[in-house]
Formats: structure tokens, sequence, C-alpha cells
């Protein structure tokens, strides 16, 4: 036979018709093969589900401070990460947001006057619901960066209506509260029906309407850095509230680091069924020369037999073969320890970026948990401090005309869902040494105003001091009231109430 020149891209070697033949022949042995895929290309079902938000956009976006982005991303990923989720949910309800009204009186005012005053002011702060409408606006601060609103005010409620963030700026300061603008270009370009939008507008406060009719005849100028057309709403009024500074997404630095750890749990589990996998090698003789005792078409069949008999068999592949096989793995011997369990390295990254603990979500020590509470608890105050400053302004703008002689202090105590107990008992002591016995009640959840109602209603009205007498113990009772024969002491525990040791000393004893 002829040879005939096959040429490669790099070399060129000689093969006879013969010799292609049965390379041929050795492909039918590879029938019904599975391509292996590769594990490392396209992971991830973020990236999959939306590849707007990957790494490098991401840290891109961070770097150049792309806030409109960075909150499409937190929007995202708090809705399809779990892990996101929970931080955002964690850090926005670690306060109880509890509160305390202080009435400063600076002359001799009619004690009747005073509480007439004083109940006035709970009314007002009631009718806010501080606690959950505080809780939803830290929650928008965490997730969003920023919170814009306006204080909504109705003879019976009082809310705060959230407004458009990208339709709102703050860049001045009246007594240490930010100023708001708004953009009433939103009702042109939010609201497209004319019969709709003239009825929204009608639902806002007329500075809204004022400044929308001015846009509309040439009064108000646009802004010529942004075009827009910007009001300054009312101090007091309009809100806005941000942590520490910023209003960029508190959470987004993480978002790189759960994308990694999604790309590494899709790995893991490709690697984790190739484990499951299971080769059954056939290795056809050969003679001493090497030479095959078989031919072709009979290992073919035998191949084809044994894909047969395995063909309802999961997990299993079978390779026929006329050479020796060994599987050799990348990965080093000494190194195989550590990579164990891979996910908890790239899991941990991620609460380390956050500066969370991971033992809050999936406890396994308690060390270092409770600093790092802590922590959490100081970020959160600082917010808390500007709830508690904008409440005051809101206070003296609406009920201290006059502080030479009385005005009113709202105080929101240092409250998280984690010391409030251990709070409560300090402000108990602190009660018994004639400090504030509404403290105590406060820390407990109770408001300023319950308390007080309650406390008047159960003494005042229904005598419960009187009616309810207190169950006899050794704690309410004397020893010569008590008997002499009673011994002195906390009474013995019955026996399913001591523990295991107490038990066998006592039995031991005899």
């Amino acid at each position: 036979m002829s040879p005939i020149r096959v040429r490669n891209r790099h070399v060129e070697k000689q093969e006879t018709i013969q010799d292609v033949q049965v390379n041929a022949d050795f492909a039918r042995l590879g029938k019904s093969a599975e391509i292996p895929k590769d594990a490392v290309l396209d992971l991830g079902k973020f990236k999959k589900a939306n590849s707007r938000f990957e790494e490098a956009r991401i840290l891109q976006a961070i770097a150049n401070k792309d806030i409109v982005f960075l909150r499409e991303a937190s929007d995202y990923f708090y809705n399809t990460s779990g892990i996101y989720k929970r931080l955002v949910n964690y850090l926005a309800g670690i306060l109880t947001y509890d509160w305390m009204i202080t009435p400063y009186i600076n002359s001799e005012k009619n004690n009747t006057k005073v509480l007439t005053e004083f109940s006035k002011v709970l009314q007002f702060c009631d009718n806010l619901n501080i606690k959950s409408t505080f809780a939803e606006i830290s929650h928008e601060v965490i997730k969003q960066g920023v919170y814009y609103g306006y204080r909504r005010v109705s003879p019976t409620r009082q809310v705060i209506q959230q407004l458009p963030t990208q339709y709102c700026r703050s860049r001045f300061k009246i007594d240490g509260v930010d100023l708001v603008e708004f953009n009433v270009q939103y009702f042109d370009d939010q609201i497209r029906d004319v019969n709709q939008r003239l009825a929204v507008l009608k639902s806002f406060p007329k500075e809204f309407q004022k400044g929308y009719l001015g846009m509309k005849n040439g009064t108000l100028v646009a802004d010529p850095t942004d075009k827009g057309y910007w009001i300054h709403l009312e101090p007091g009024f309009g809100v806005k509230f941000n942590l520490i500074g910023s209003d960029v997404p508190f959470f987004t630095t993480v978002i790189p680091a759960i994308l990694e750890l999604d790309k590494a749990q899709e790995i893991y589990r490709k690697k984790s069924e190739q484990e499951l996998l299971k080769i059954v090698i056939q290795k056809m003789p050969l003679t001493n020369d090497g030479e095959l005792i078989f031919e072709i078409d009979e290992a073919a069949d035998m191949h084809s037999n044994a894909v047969r008999m395995l063909s309802k068999a999961v997990g299993v592949d079978v390779l026929t073969t006329f050479a020796d096989t060994e599987i050799a793995s990348l990965v080093d011997k000494s190194s195989a320890a550590a990579a164990a369990n891979p996910l908890s390295v790239v899991t941990g990254s991620v609460f380390t970026e956050s500066g969370v603990s991971p033992n809050l979500f999936a406890t396994d020590g308690n060390l270092a948990l409770e600093k790092s509470v802590i922590n959490d608890e100081s970020l959160m105050f600082n917010l808390l401090t500007k709830y508690e400053h904008w409440l005051n302004y809101v206070l003296d703008i609406t009920f201290n005309s006059n502080p030479k002689k009385l005005y009113f202090k709202i105080m929101m105590p240092r409250l998280s869902l984690y010391n409030y107990k251990e709070m409560a008992k300090l402000y108990k002591e602190m009660s018994q040494f004639g400090y504030s016995k509404l403290l105590p009640a406060i820390a407990l959840g109770q408001s300023q105003s319950s308390v007080l109602a309650t406390v008047h209603f159960e003494n005042d009205i229904l005598n419960l001091a009187e009616t309810m007498v207190p169950v006899q113990s050794s704690a309410t009772q004397s020893s010569s009231s008590s008997g002499s024969n009673e011994k002195a002491g906390r009474p013995e525990k019955a026996n399913d109430e001591k523990s295991e040791k107490t038990l066998q000393n006592k039995e031991s004893q005899g």
C-alpha cells in the first residue's frame, strides 16, 4: 500500500491506510461514552439569571461609586440571595426603637398644665408609630443606602411617606437636620397618563403641587447641572436618613464574595457528582509479544454487551481498553485535608467581608460572637442617634415654642434584641437608687403612655394594690408568722428538679 501523508498543525507524520483503518476501529470502543463537561466555565446561578451583575461590574461600580447601579444590585441580591437577605434583615432589625418623653420644667407651672401638654406630646409620638416606622426606615437604609420621605400629618395619624430616591437629594443642613430637595419632574417621568398624574398630584402636599405648577409655567428654573426641577421641602417634614454619612448600600462590598461562593458551590456540586460516577474497565489481554488476542470487532462486541448489561445502572460508564489505565489526581495529597470542605473557606470570606459573625446564622461556637454583636449594635446606635435628633427637631417646631418655661425631649435608649434583658435589669437596679421607674418597663417593650395608663387604671380605679395580696412565701412572710418549726432558707426542690449530681450525693449520704 502506498503511504499517505497526514499534515498536523505542528508536525508531519507517516501513516498507512491500514493504520488509519485501525484507528477508526479503535474509536468504536468509545461508542456511547459521555463527553466530559468543563466544570470551570459558565458557573454560577446569579450569572446565568442576570448577566448584568457580574463580579467585575460590581467591583467597578464600587470603585466608581456608581450608586444607582449598586442600589439595583442590592435589590437584586436581596431578592435572590438568602445570605444577603439575612444580613440586611439582621442589621435592620437589631434595634427595638423604644422611646421615652421627658418634660423639662424651667419655671413654676401648674401641674395640670404640665400633664396636659405632656399628654399631647405622648399622643403625638404614639400617632407616629415610632417603633414600626423607624424599623421600616432602617430596612431601607441598609438595603438602599439612604431613605427619603415626607411626614404626612392628619388629626389622628402621622405617617412618613417614602419618596423615590432617584428624584431626591440633600446638599444642606438646618440645625443638624438634612434639607431635602425633590425633583418635581418625577410626575411627568413616571406617570404618563394625564388624568392619573393629576389625581396623584392632588394627593401630594401643597408644596409639591406648587413646585409642579412652577415647572409648567416657567417660574421654577431647571438646575443647569442635571436639568432637574428641584424644590426644597419644609424642614421637619422632608426627611433623609443614611448610615455613617454614606448613601451607598451598606452590604454591596459583600456581593463579590457571594458571587465567588455561588461559583464555588457549583464546582463543589459538579465535583460531588463526579465522585458518584463509577467506571467499569474491561482490559483486553495481549500476548507476550504485545499482539492482540481478540480482533477489534470482537472487542467492540464485548464492549457493547457490557454497555447493554449496565444500561440501567445509575452513574456507571464502561471503558474497554488494551492499555494499562490509571486515574491521576491534580490535587496534592498533602493539601487534600485542607480541601476536604472548600465551601467553608469561601463562606467564611462572605461574612468576613460583611463584618458580621457567621455564628449568628450557623452557630458552632461562641468565641467572639458577643463582641461581634456589640460592634453591630454600635453601628445601628449611630443611626438611632439620627432618629432621636430628628424627632427632637420635630418636637421643637411643634411643641417647644416657649422653652424658657417648659419643653419636651425624646430619648431613645440604646436597646437591642440582644441587650434589652440586661438593660432592663440595670434600669431596675438604678430605680432602687431613685432613678427613673419607667425605664425598666420601656426596656421590656412597653410604651410610656401604656405604662402610665396601666398604673393609673390598676392602682386608682381597680385598687389592685389593696385587693391583690401577694402569695405567702419565704420571701413575703417573717419567721414569726410562718411558725418556728419551719426551716429557714429556700425550700428544697422536688426530685425531678434536682440535678443528677445532687441525687447521687444524696444517695451516697444514705
